[in-house]
């Protein structure tokens, strides 16, 4: 369980994890709807949106903000993430930590976390403690303050953070190097947590500077679910976040991915892998990189094959390698649609225990020319349409689910009518654009084969 005050940031893991969510929470029958929310935009251009829950009194309040990792300055890779700790050490109202000693003792949990498009911040709390979270949420929106005191400090902890769960960590590792070559000119290649050497020399000037820039109410995304009626949420909305004033909020500036021409392959050997294992990641659009390309529905046909391929124990990749070949231990592919800019589809596989990586490989390598050659048929996306609407039974018995969902959404420019109408969309899905989509992103000359290897000297 992470430290409320040292929050996680969401890495790739968690980004499948929050796909298969996506795929849960929209995959419900066509005429329905999702989460339907309750939108409306205070005059500062903050949007608060409202998921009634009544099963419990209980709510869970997040805010978010249209920023990240990849919207950082070169030479201040971790800055995004850094200044999320930042957040909670204090304002001119509150004393470092203070705001998280009064959730505790409301009875409430926190945490916070920072991707390369967005950064957010939730409580889950008693509903009558709804107040409280909001006046304090919305206090250190507009008034932080930072001293090298509490910043310098700080920094040796994200050091730390890195070391153990980088540094330390081979995956970890290979991980952060295949998307430093996955990606050859997108901020999309620079880890979250940033680079050591980099994180070492940020500086409180450049905390405030970024918190300045970016943090502001027509910048963010209020989002709250649970046992509240929207117009109670509008009231306090006014009175705590409605008094900010709005900021000149600057564009993104995103770069564009050159072509890619060659594939890529990376190893890393290491005396702390006992299992080997291989994976093989493709350039892949997001939903709003298809929609501007002008195929939006590749995204969500990619989906599609993403459930087919390696949506569990009946999906092709585990059913031929592990269950029936018996080459693999673990086999399955993920696709996540929800990034400003680029995505990846990705493949993977481990042989059983004791078994070497060549054979699980040339298997898992079989398939993709299988998929490429062969294509999907009507019978299997059928099934995996079938098989997101079972998952989608409980999808909104978890509160957080609602807003992590639509908070991906609108931080990386999406809409309420994109999250409402996903189970239309998927619908329309034809085994012809699942078979399109595969042969547009399966290429070689835009994959990085990654291999995680265990040292046979050791």
């Amino acid at each position: 369980m992470a430290d409320s005050r040292r929050p996680v940031r969401l890495l790739a893991p968690v980004f499948a994890a929050l796909s298969v969510v996506l795929a849960a929470a929209f995959g419900q029958a066509a005429q329905a709807r999702v989460f339907d929310p309750v939108s409306f935009t205070l005059a500062n251009g903050l949007q608060v949106v409202v998921v009634e829950n009544h099963r419990a009194p209980i709510v869970y309040h997040s805010v978010w903000y249209r920023v990240g990792a990849a919207d950082e300055k070169a030479g201040e890779s971790g800055l995004a993430h850094f200044l999320e700790h930042l957040m909670f050490k204090g304002t001119e109202n509150l004393a470092p930590g203070e705001f998280s000693d009064i959730i505790a003792a409301n009875g409430g949990r926190e945490n916070a976390f920072t991707s390369w498009d967005y950064t957010a911040y939730y409580q889950t709390v008693a509903a009558d403690r709804l107040e409280i979270m909001m006046k304090n949420e919305a206090d250190r929106m507009a008034n932080l303050r930072l001293t090298d005191a509490v910043v310098l400090p700080e920094r040796e902890v994200v050091r730390e953070e890195r070391r153990s769960r980088t540094d330390n960590e081979p995956a970890s590792q290979l991980g952060e190097i295949s998307r430093a070559v996955q990606f050859l000119n997108h901020p999309y290649r620079i880890p979250i947590i940033g680079w050591d050497h980099e994180i070492e020399q940020l500086s409180t000037e450049a905390a405030i500077a970024f918190y300045d820039k970016w943090y502001a109410p027509n910048n963010a995304i209020l989002i709250i679910a649970g046992d509240v009626e929207p117009e109670e949420v509008r009231v306090l909305a006014e009175k705590y976040y409605g008094v900010i004033p709005a900021k000149d909020i600057p564009e993104r500036q995103r770069v564009i991915e050159p072509p890619q021409n060659a594939p890529r392959e990376v190893r890393l050997t290491s005396a702390r892998v006992r299992q080997p294992q291989v994976s093989i990641s493709y350039l892949a659009p997001s939903y709003r990189q298809a929609a501007e390309d002008g195929d939006p529905a590749e995204a969500y046909a990619l989906q599609v094959a993403s459930e087919i391929v390696g949506g569990g124990a009946t999906a092709r990749l585990y059913s031929r390698l592990v269950v029936e070949q018996g080459v693999a231990g673990s086999a399955g592919a993920g696709y996540g649609a929800n990034n400003y800019d680029y995505s990846t589809f990705e493949f993977y596989v481990a042989p059983r225990p004791g078994q070497e990586i060549e054979p699980a490989e040339a298997a898992l390598r079989q398939e993709i020319a299988k998929l490429l050659e062969s294509g999907v048929t009507e019978e299997e996306v059928a099934a995996a349409k079938k098989r997101l609407v079972a998952g989608a039974v409980f999808a909104r018995d978890n509160l957080s689910t609602a807003p992590r969902v639509i908070g991906a959404a609108l931080t990386t420019g999406g809409s309420l009518e994109q999250v409402e109408s996903w189970p239309e969309r998927i619908a329309e899905v034809t085994a012809d654009q699942v078979n399109a989509a595969l042969k547009v992103v399966l290429r070689d000359e835009q994959s990085v084969t990654s291999y995680l290897l265990p040292d046979p000297t050791s």
